[in-house]
């Protein structure tokens, strides 16, 4: 016996001496608030600027020149991309442009100096933005390995709160919640960024 098996059998003990649930678990969340356009989204980018975010507004048209000039004004040069990314996004970058694959191996993909992908829905009450892997997000580790994420963001897909965000999830889809750079604190509340993901977070709000 291993200590695997050891853990396991711990576990069914405990489920078999714990006492008969209740019935379904109450999920009454609280939903249905509503705000103005506007409300919704300046919310989400107090949220955003909180969490040390860099934040940029810009019509359905303007999205390739918002993502460039992020990408210019910061000397980032090698961009990676998910398969499905919408092309036009990264229409004016001039520099060299890396799609990503489930073959090249996470640890190359810190050779990349930013990533640009989608979003799947957002909660402005937190400041959260979701990814669930699709076409437009890719894979999880091309987010978290470069050291900038440059994150699209329509406002259609921000939501007020938590339950309304993850009602538009698939449960079934992996999910990254992603609430600023990644960064944490040690005991003496010395903030430290990049320790789990990006350093770098550029949110680019894109009406529609």
């Amino acid at each position: 016996m291993n200590s695997r098996d050891v853990v396991l059998g711990r576990i069914r003990d405990a489920i078999t001496l714990a006492p008969a649930g209740e019935g379904e678990i109450p999920r009454n969340y609280r939903t249905g608030r509503t705000m103005s356009d506007g409300e919704l989204i300046d919310l989400f980018v107090d949220r955003l600027v909180d969490y040390k975010a860099h934040v940029h507004h810009c019509a359905a048209t303007e999205t390739a020149e918002a993502v460039a000039g992020i990408l210019r004004q910061h000397g980032l040069n090698t961009l990676g991309i998910p398969a499905g990314l919408d092309r036009s996004w990264v229409a004016r970058f001039d520099g060299t442009l890396v799609v990503d694959s489930p073959d090249v191996p996470a640890p190359e993909l810190e050779n990349l100096d930013a990533v640009v992908t989608g979003s799947k829905v957002a909660c402005a009450e937190t400041g959260t933005i979701f990814l669930d892997a699709g076409p437009e997000q890719g894979r999880r580790a091309l987010t978290l390995v470069p050291d900038t994420h440059i994150c699209v963001v329509y406002r259609s897909s921000v939501e007020v709160g938590v339950p309304e965000a993850i009602a538009r999830l698939t449960p079934q889809r992996p999910t990254t919640m992603i609430s600023g750079p990644s960064a944490t604190s040690d005991i003496e509340l010395e903030r430290v960024e990049g320790v789990h993901g990006p350093r770098n977070l550029h949110v680019v709000i894109v009406d529609g």
